[in-house]
């Protein structure tokens, strides 16, 4: 193990890079340099490290002599662009997009759930990130599938926009200034009004009617669990919340498991803090999640309609744990144990 490492983030502007780059600095990682890379758009503007200004570089093939660990988070056709030239040069790539997700020999890694994945990087230089909403969900029942094992899982999600980038937190912002200054809200993001509003509809919709997003959080926890046998179903829907996805997960397990058992699991699970106390009306909820990191979990009880059956309600940051704290907690390992 190094003292220190050199580290990238390519998309270093963007919503999750940014985070990345506070993540990197909250949590001491150990970097040498920080170079920070973007699009010839952005390239020549700073980024604050460490109280210090650091100029943010274009993106080339070049850009990754001497680097140690490149995090990537700008958008699918970048990382299969340039993740392979990274790599090429000796990095070990972290991505945060879906390119690489479901390739069989790329780890797909929640270090709370498949750290001993991240052993596979070997083969091609790469670790993907999930799906924020599945990197929430799947902390969450870890615990409980060890405890009793996951038949099927019903899950409804409410995400925020920050998951869109930028520009929707900006959509947002402004549609709801619009609305209440009574003037016709203008879209650009989003194919209908956000503000004040529920769409159910998120990425692109599929030949079976589901949308990638929803299909995602199928196929990638049957990676991440290393069985294909959990049957996922899947409805995802962005909601006019800055930041906080959350999530009501409704899983049937093989063995029985009572609310309680469930939340003494999950009170001693990594990663996961549980706030349920209904009765004084503590739940969680995204407010209190932005910005933090645990996965939170609440509204713990057990499904009257089948036989071994619990409804949970999951929230947490999903541009932290859902993206830049996921990734920077891969490096933490890697370099702890693999490099």
């Amino acid at each position: 193990m190094k003292r220190s490492y050199n580290v990238a983030v390519v998309g270093a502007t963007g919503a999750v890079g940014t985070e990345m780059i506070r993540v990197l600095e909250e949590r001491e990682f150990p970097v040498a340099e920080l170079r920070p890379l973007a699009s010839a758009r952005s390239a020549g503007t700073e980024v604050r490290f460490r109280g210090d200004e650091v100029r943010v570089q274009e993106l080339t093939d070049q850009s990754f002599e001497g680097i140690d660990i490149a995090l990537f988070s700008a958008g699918g056709s970048v990382s299969a662009r340039f993740a392979p030239a990274a790599a090429a040069a000796g990095a070990v790539v972290v991505d945060n997009t879906s390119h690489f997700r479901m390739e069989p020999d790329v780890p797909l890694v929640v270090p709370e759930v498949n750290p001993h994945a991240i052993a596979g990087y070997k083969a091609r230089g790469i670790i993907a990130n999930p799906n924020c909403s599945t990197i929430q969900m799947v902390v969450a029942l870890k615990p409980l599938h060890d405890r009793a094992r996951i038949r099927r899982v019903v899950v409804s999600t409410y995400q925020a926009v920050s998951g869109t980038g930028k520009r929707a937190i900006e959509e947002l912002e402004r549609q709801s200034r619009e609305l209440l200054n009574f003037r016709e809200p203008t879209r650009q993001v989003y194919p209908h009004q956000i503000a004040f509003n529920c769409l159910p509809h998120i990425d692109v919709f599929l030949p079976n009617g589901y949308t990638k997003e929803e299909m995602k959080m199928v196929n990638e926890t049957r990676k991440i669990f290393e069985d294909d046998s959990v049957r996922v179903t899947a409805t995802t829907v962005r909601v006019p919340v800055f930041y906080g996805h959350s999530e009501a997960v409704n899983v049937e397990f093989e063995k029985r498991i009572t609310a309680q058992e469930a939340r003494e699991l999950l009170e001693a699970a990594p990663g996961v803090v549980v706030v349920d106390d209904p009765a004084e009306n503590l739940y969680p909820l995204a407010v209190d999640a932005a910005g933090k990191d645990p996965v939170y979990v609440g509204r713990i009880r057990e499904d009257e309609s089948v036989e071994n059956g619990l409804n949970l309600w999951v929230v947490a940051d999903n541009v932290r744990k859902g993206a830049a704290l996921n990734a920077v907690q891969i490096a933490e390992i890697l370099i702890r144990e693999y490099l």
